[in-house]
């Protein structure tokens, strides 16, 4: 049965219609609003795929290149509004299609400081804070959910949307109740807003290119800033979600449909710049 639910959403991915036309955001009103809600998964090992990865951000371009190769599936990431404040137009056209499936990696520790300050503007108030990157843990790429794809102004942006997500000390805590509503058209039915309360930060997420990857100018000027901070959330318990996944990236296009079951939130992504530097308006 799952082969069959797998074959028709695929079929159903090919067949998505064309939408009109949309311009690519602006870095910042991109970012801004790109929250992330990361729900623990069922376990699933891929094919062992080794990916160079080299920085995008300029903040970090000076770091070396990293090599990793994918370990086991942990988390789906899905975009969210935070206590009811939705995208603006011709951003949430964008912010719902970012799904991000993450795998376990390892890295040597970077070491690197860094000055963060939220940017979406329900965190507005909370103070900037320093940390320091730790090693590499979870490689998180784009995929799609039950062969619903992305319009195709919309997919030349997130299927180019590979985060590196580092561990983080100290894990300074936000200690703040968000309520949280599902963006993406596969999701808003199955998962009903809830509030969360998010604690300690754990990771910080920050775009990379993957050897092979060809993106245009274009794109790379917008997901070079997203850089998302994740916190640990303590959520109420939720009633399991089955997916299927499928690839985005053409690096790894060729990799299995996977089925996935949301069991737990357990994170929260949420865009940040680093040292100052903040994506361009």
């Amino acid at each position: 049965m799952l082969s069959m639910a797998l074959g028709i959403a695929a079929v159903a991915f090919l067949a998505a219609p064309p939408a009109t036309a949309l311009a690519l955001p602006a870095p910042k009103d991109f970012v801004s609003y790109l929250d992330l809600e990361c729900f623990r998964t069922d376990p699933y090992q891929p094919p062992a795929v080794g990916l160079a990865l080299r920085h995008l951000n300029p903040v970090l371009d000076g770091l070396p290149p990293e090599q990793v190769t994918l370990g086991a599936r942990e988390q789906l990431c899905v975009p969210v509004a935070k206590n009811n404040v939705i995208p603006p137009p011709g951003v949430l056209d964008f912010v719902r299609f970012v799904d991000l499936a993450c795998y376990r990696v390892v890295t040597p520790a970077s070491g690197k400081a860094l000055g963060l300050a939220h940017l979406n503007p329900v965190l507005q108030d909370l103070p900037r804070t320093e940390v320091v990157l730790g090693r590499a843990e979870q490689l998180c790429v784009p995929v799609a959910k039950n062969g619903v794809a992305p319009p195709a102004e919309v997919m030349q942006l997130v299927r180019h949307l590979d985060l590196l997500c580092y561990g983080i000390t100290p894990n300074a805590p936000m200690n703040r109740a968000l309520n949280l509503r599902q963006l993406n058209p596969v999701l808003t039915g199955q998962i009903p807003a809830a509030t969360v309360r998010v604690t300690d930060a754990r990771q910080l997420c920050v775009p990379m290119h993957k050897g092979g990857d060809v993106i245009p100018p274009e794109v790379v000027r917008v997901v070079r800033w997203a850089d998302l901070e994740k916190f640990d959330v303590v959520a109420a318990p939720m009633a399991p979600v089955t997916l299927s996944l499928r690839h985005l990236n053409p690096v790894l296009g060729a990799l299995p449909l996977e089925r996935a079951t949301l069991t737990a939130a357990v994170q929260l992504g949420v865009p940040v710049a680093k040292n100052g530097q903040f994506p361009p308006g």
